[in-house]
Order: C-alpha cells, then structure tokens, then sequence
C-alpha cells in the first residue's frame, strides 16, 4: 500500500511540476515581449506612455549622464574616430537627400565627438526641444495654469488662463494632462450664483492674456482654413476641436459651450456671450486648475502637439516679461539658450512648435539642448519625456527591424513634406550616451517613410557601436 501511495504522490508532483515550468517560460517570454514593446498594442491600444515602459537601461533622467559607481566600471569615453566611422554609411543613404546635418556630443561634459554637413536647417517639430527646454528653465514645472469665472450681479465673465490642454468634460481615461474641464468649472459656478440667489446672467469672455497675431505669419496660409490646426488662444476647450472641426475662434466656441454647461444646471443665459475683459475687484465665483507644466512639456513632446507647443510658447514669454506672442515667445526661447551657453548660430526661431519652414536650427544647437537638460534637476524631465525608440509616442511604429536600437533610444521627431529630423539621446553598445541630432531637409516629398528608416538607422548606428 505505502508503494503505491508513494508513486500517486510523486506523479501528483510531476503534474504540477509540468504547468509551473509552462508558467515561469509564459511569464518569461511575455516579459520579453513586453520589454521590446510588442505588447504594446494589445496592453495600451498602442502607446503605452512613459509611466508604463521599461526605462532603458542607462537612459533614464537618473543615470543620464552615467555617474560612476563603486565595484562598476566605467565605459570609458567616446572615441570620435569611431562614432564618426559608425554613423557616417548611414548619413549618406540617399533617402537623406542631399543637404544632411549631424552632431553628437557626450553630456558629462558637453563635448562635441562628431559632426557633418554645415549650417542650420529646417527643424520641423525637433523645434519642440527648444520650446520645452525653455519653459522648464523659466517657468517653475509645478505651475499650473487657471481658468475663472469672475463677476458681480447678473454678469460675469469666463477668464482664459491659457490652459492647452483645458477640456469640455473630464477624460474617461487616465490622461494626468487634461485637470480642468468647463463642466466642472460650470458646476461650481453654478453653485455660486444659486448661493447668492442668481439665477439669470449675462456671459462675457476674456481671452486677452495673449497678443498679437493668432496664427504665425511664417506659417502655410491654409493651415487654417484647412483645419490643421486652431487658432492659438488662451482661451479654448478641446482645443478648440468640435466633432473633428477647429473653431475659428476657440475663446468664443469655448464660451458658448460653458453657456450651454450653465444652462444645463438652471441658469438662464441671456444673449449670446460678448467678448470682454474682466473687470478688477470682481469676485471669483469658480476655477479649475491645469495640470502641471511638467505634466504639460512631457506630453507635448511625446505627442508632438502643435497646439499646446504655442500656447507654453506664450507662457514662457510671458515669465520673461515679454509680449505673450510669436515675436515675444521666440525672443524669450533665444535668450533662455544664450543664457545656458547654448550654440545659436543660424538660429532663427517664428514660433514654438516647428510648423513654420522659416525655422533653422543647427544640430549642435539641438544636440547641446538635449545634453544641457540632462545635467540640470529643472530641465532633467525633458529627457525623460522623450519618446523612447519602439514604444511611445512618434517613435512607437519606427525601429522595428533595429534591434540594436530598440529600447535604447529617446528622441524627439520632426516631419513637414521633404523634411525629416532626429534629436535626443542613444546609448551606444557599452552604454555610453550620446546626445545627437540628425537633420534633412531635402529629401524626397514622395519617400517619407524611406527618410525616416534612414534617420533611425543613424540613431542605430550610435547603438551598435562599441565607441569607447
């Protein structure tokens, strides 16, 4: 009898044994796969967002540049010569076109280690990298950004505060950048009017904090009229986007939409709201509150959104004392860089989010400005917010068939028709980083895709290399 309790037992065991050992290799395999973002589109519906990705290793805001560590050796330094001998095959692919720049510089001491081509070029969206560099300098990262309702009697006035992501209704989903929404702004100024027993106003709007033009004479004439993008204001919901459509006055679309929000809890809105400007001394009968402008800067990068890149543009003039504008917000990107010791030469800067042809910018300036914000607390989440190569925002569908970059890349994009840009940090194979851009703008408008491969194949090539 013990004998054949014994072999029940031990096969007993052996059955469990069999779907534990097929557990540990799902669990591994599915770590894998999570690691090399394949699961991405299953997990996030695509981009899974900085707070659910593997930090790559090395290239987190922590250890970027790499400190070293007792009992760890070091790398050692970046050999120019053989960067330089890494990356120079894929600088001339023809994708490229025929104007290509190149920098790269390692961020412990902002030491330039190669370059290519000359002059400034035609930045696209990597003009982003200036525009957030630039408010997080200026700008405390914990500020946020209020939209009011001010007035006395019967009538009161909805205050912008230029609040980029500021929402009709709070999001369904986990978005940490949309905070205020005119709904709940509405409920609370409705239950301020009923408090003081007002039940019918008139509805003015202020949307004055910004000036001058709102829509970049440097940029495309049809930009507007062709619905890519809203006329910038510090008053809008949703950016300014209704059913797919962009108003062509966000502040006052915004105004009729938190009329309508009143009208739903009881209070009767009497006209058709005015544009105005709100009168000092008045009480505050509501405000929301924006999310931080850390929270603001890391999705606009990640994103690449035009929008909120124009509006931060006007914030950080406006803590620079400087017209909240295109001219003023441009003029206060320049001086935050010239400040940082930053290289501006072939600078010129007509606005904040890259849209404009008129822009250049150096790859030494863009490589500099990645480097710089690494080595300072204020500016240190800028690299952080960078899309990471494979797995979130503009770079989750590029490096597929790089291995040797997947993961081991932040960069922030930039793309307008026959224009292609690549700036941030690489790891090369001993995890040495490089801060690098790479920029064309010249290449074939009928080939995107192509000069895109190309540009990551340059950022592969610092990967692959065993530099030191």
């Amino acid at each position: 009898m013990a004998s054949q309790r014994e072999s029940r037992v031990s096969k007993s065991r052996g059955g469990l044994a069999i779907p534990a050992i097929v557990l540990v290799v799902v669990a591994t395999l599915g770590v894998f796969l999570w690691s090399r973002g394949d699961l991405n589109s299953l997990i996030c519906d695509g981009d899974c967002g900085p707070s659910n990705v593997i930090p790559p290793r090395a290239l987190t805001t922590d250890s970027v540049p790499a400190l070293a560590t007792p009992g760890r050796r070091s790398p050692g330094d970046i050999d120019p010569a053989k960067l330089s001998a890494a990356v120079a095959p894929a600088l001339k692919a023809s994708a490229l076109g025929a104007r290509v720049g190149f920098s790269a510089l390692t961020p412990a001491n902002a030491a330039r280690v190669a370059s290519s081509g000359a002059g400034a070029y035609v930045p696209a969206s990597t003009t982003k990298l200036l525009t957030g560099f630039a408010a997080l300098s200026l700008i405390d990262p914990q500020t946020r950004f209020t939209t009011r309702v001010v007035g006395s009697g019967d009538r009161i006035v909805l205050v912008g505060g230029g609040d980029p992501y500021l929402a009709v209704r709070k999001s369904r989903t986990d978005d940490r950048v949309v905070r205020a929404d005119l709904a709940t702004l509405a409920k609370r100024t409705t239950a301020a009017l009923k408090k003081s027993g007002t039940t019918t106003v008139r509805l003015g709007f202020d949307a004055s904090l910004f000036t001058g033009p709102d829509a970049s004479p440097a940029w495309e004439p049809t930009y507007v009229s062709q619905n890519i993008v809203t006329p910038v204001s510090a008053l809008w919901a949703d950016q300014g986007v209704q059913n797919g459509i962009r108003a062509k006055d966000p502040a006052a679309s915004a105004a009729r939409t938190f009329a309508d929000l009143l009208e739903s809890r009881g209070i009767t809105v009497t006209g058709d709201p005015a544009r105005t400007s709100a009168p000092d001394g008045t009480t505050v009968l509501g405000m929301v509150r924006s999310a931080t402008v850390a929270q603001i800067i890391e999705t606009l990068i990640r994103t690449s959104d035009n929008q909120a890149s124009e509006v931060m543009l006007r914030q950080l003039a406006i803590t620079a004392d400087e017209p909240a504008s295109f001219d003023g917000g441009t003029k206060a990107v320049t001086d935050v860089l010239d400040a940082a010791d930053i290289d501006t030469t072939g600078l010129v800067l007509r606005d904040g989010s890259g849209l404009s042809r008129r822009n250049r910018i150096s790859p030494l300036t863009l490589a500099q400005t990645v480097g710089l914000s690494a080595s300072t607390p204020r500016t240190s989440g800028l690299v952080s917010d960078l899309p990471v190569s494979g797995f979130t925002g503009t770079l989750i569908g590029r490096f597929g068939r790089l291995p040797s970059a997947l993961g081991t890349v932040r960069a922030k994009t930039g793309t307008l028709t026959g224009v292609h840009s690549l700036a941030g940090y690489a790891l090369d194979a001993d995890g040495r980083p490089v801060a690098f851009a790479v920029m064309a703008d010249r290449t074939d408008k009928a080939a995107p895709l192509e000069a895109q491969a190309a540009l990551d194949k340059v950022a592969a090539a610092i990967a692959a290399c065993s530099c030191g």
